[in-house]
């Protein structure tokens, strides 16, 4: 991986509101992935426009930092994860399968997630989209409350399942993760599946999300989800209307010609 300059640190950090260097605390971290979810869109522009996503941390510090830009998870933990090492966190990067409507369990590596250790370990995740908003203590004791909820962490044969106890009371588990940590370059097969195999999800439409308040407006390829506490709100988006959401709600610039997006302006 390519060395993470200090200048692209700094413009990634001020993005959030922060300047280098940083304090090594849980304070620091609790505001980080506050800021993070707020300001940095969870979306899959750059597959749906065709450029290539290499796993380099560096590239990924420039893309949030100086192009002002999301991406998706590989992407944002993985900047995420530089911005954290450069600061002296304990940084692990933990593989997870994300967990279908259906209730199945992905393929492995179809996630990237973090432990930090900061005396105990805690899960830190920027690169989920709408999900916890702090980073949770990694331990299977007790439920944890968070701005977006109820969360908790279940044993299974496999790993741990990160659960979220919805507005029906029902808990759901939103992916399962192996203790283990893993290099970068392990998440490297999936990572090209996810932009370039049809059956993938972000090769099949829009996927977007930025946190706002205590809930969430998301995009799933035509559908707007406006989501705050109890409340929730969905309405269809025609393609006429598209660049302008993409614009105003997670900075992404792009027309559509015949049946394929652009970037738009450059």
């Amino acid at each position: 991986m390519t060395e993470t300059t200090s200048p692209d640190l700094d413009l990634y950090a001020r993005r959030l509101a922060f300047e280098r260097p940083l304090a090594a605390d849980l304070d620091t971290l609790r505001a980080l992935q506050r800021a993070h979810l707020r300001t940095v869109p969870f979306e899959n522009s750059s597959v749906l426009f065709g450029e290539p996503i290499v796993l380099d941390q560096a590239a990924f510090v420039r893309k949030l930092g100086a192009q002002v830009r999301g991406g998706f998870c590989y992407e944002l933990n993985g900047a995420f994860a530089s911005l954290l090492v450069d600061a002296g966190f304990a940084v692990e990067l933990l593989e997870a399968r994300v967990f279908t409507d259906g209730g199945r369990v992905g393929p492995r590596f179809d996630h990237l997630a973090l432990r930090v250790t900061i005396d105990e370990p805690w899960l830190v995740d920027v690169g989920f989209g709408y999900s916890f908003l702090e980073p949770l203590r990694l331990s299977t004791d007790a439920e944890q409350q968070d701005q977006m909820g109820t969360f908790r962490f279940s044993a299974a044969a496999d790993g741990i399942d990160l659960e979220w106890r919805h507005r029906d009371g029902r808990w759901v588990a939103e992916y399962r993760f192996d203790p283990k940590p893993h290099d970068l370059e392990d998440f490297g097969d999936t990572c090209a599946y996810q932009q370039t195999s049809p059956d993938s999800p972000f090769v099949q439409g829009w996927i977007c999300s930025l946190v706002d308040g205590n809930g969430a407006t998301t995009l799933s390829d035509r559908r707007l989800i406006v989501s705050s506490g109890e409340t929730r709100t969905e309405q269809d988006v025609d393609d006429a209307d598209l660049p302008a959401i993409l614009a105003a709600r997670f900075g992404i610039r792009a027309r559509l010609e015949g049946r394929r997006w652009i970037r738009a302006g450059g």
